[in-house]
């Protein structure tokens, strides 16, 4: 099928645990409409076991979003695929990535690198189940994989079940002795393996990942490649998403200012109270909008110490507006 994605994947933004969850997705969007927004991993058995609602709800100007999937079995796999198609969500991912235990110990994450038959019969029971793209993003290798044949022999048999994506971050990971925070830094970036991979594949869309942390990075990426995939440097400096519409897709729009954004946000907020969300929930993903910015320290300060009150309302967060208005203005 035609993927109506292809642009918006030239800048995506990581699916982080405990992070990019659907007040932080909506944060995002209000800064950028064209960066294709990816869920926090949910796991099959979630989906199948669990609140399917309250893990598989997202807002409608989050589009284009994809639902990210950490799972081994096909069948699960295929079922949690047809839901994120009735749910009307634009792609669903696989996670051949995390090296966390607790994605070890469920046989899924990155240690599926070492088993590509299995994830091809994975991709290929998805496909056959959706016709919503399916995407599957991994690492360079894990553990003793030291070759870039090895990474060749991953994708291959991917792509031949009909995946035609792939996220690639540009680091192993070791199952052993790293932890997940130490994945994301430790072992070394090799970005010449991904380019190497959409040279050697280039019917395949290849979104690089890892490290990257400013547009002018994004724009050298993508002389090589055909996407760009963001995660903690969105999260911590969202301002920096402000640019991406201008700067990555050409397209010009007025600019949009931080005090922009937070009134935008209000009325969203508002709603969520109404619903009993804690106001935390939702200013804890916009401590960083600031960053640099005279008063960045006490907006983030008057946020961290009462929005997690439970008759936390609007005032706090217009009140912290307020500590940056006259400097940002």
């Amino acid at each position: 099928m035609t993927n109506a994605l292809t642009t918006s994947r030239r800048f995506s933004i990581a699916p982080m645990m405990d992070w990019s969850d659907h007040h932080c997705r909506f944060f995002w969007r209000l800064l950028t409409k064209q960066a294709l927004l990816y869920t926090e991993m949910v796991t099959t058995g979630a989906l199948i076991h669990g609140d399917r609602e309250r893990f598989l709800h997202f807002n409608p100007e989050e589009h284009p979003v994809a639902l990210q999937l950490g799972g081994s079995n096909p069948g699960e796999l295929a079922r949690c695929a047809r839901w994120a198609e009735d749910w009307q969500y634009d792609e669903v991912n696989l996670n051949c990535g995390c090296p966390s235990d607790r994605v070890q110990s469920g046989m899924f994450g990155a240690c599926l690198m070492a088993q590509p038959q299995l994830v091809a019969d994975c991709v290929k029971a998805m496909c056959d189940s959706t016709a919503l793209p399916v995407t599957v993003k991994h690492r360079i290798g894990i553990d003793d994989m030291e070759s870039y044949q090895q990474l060749l022999d991953f994708v291959a048999p991917v792509a031949e079940a009909g995946c035609r994506v792939f996220i690639v971050h540009a680091r192993k990971a070791w199952l052993q002795g790293l932890s997940p925070k130490e994945n994301r830094e430790i072992p070394p970036l090799n970005y010449p393996w991904v380019y190497r991979l959409k040279q050697d594949m280039p019917a395949l869309e290849v979104v690089i990942n890892g490290g990257i942390q400013t547009l002018e990075q994004c724009r050298q990426h993508l002389e090589r490649v055909d996407g760009v995939m963001i995660g903690r440097e969105a999260y911590q400096n969202p301002w920096m998403l402000a640019q991406v519409d201008a700067q990555l897709y050409g397209i010009d729009k007025s600019p949009v200012s931080r005090e922009d954004v937070i009134v935008q946000l209000l009325p969203y907020v508002e709603r969520q109270l109404a619903r009993g969300v804690h106001l935390n929930h939702i200013t804890r993903h916009i401590l960083g909008l600031y960053q640099s910015v005279p008063g960045a320290r006490k907006f983030r300060r008057h946020l961290s110490e009462n929005a997690y009150r439970k008759d936390a309302g609007l005032a706090v967060l217009t009140d912290a507006l307020a500590m940056v208005k006259p400097a940002a203005a």
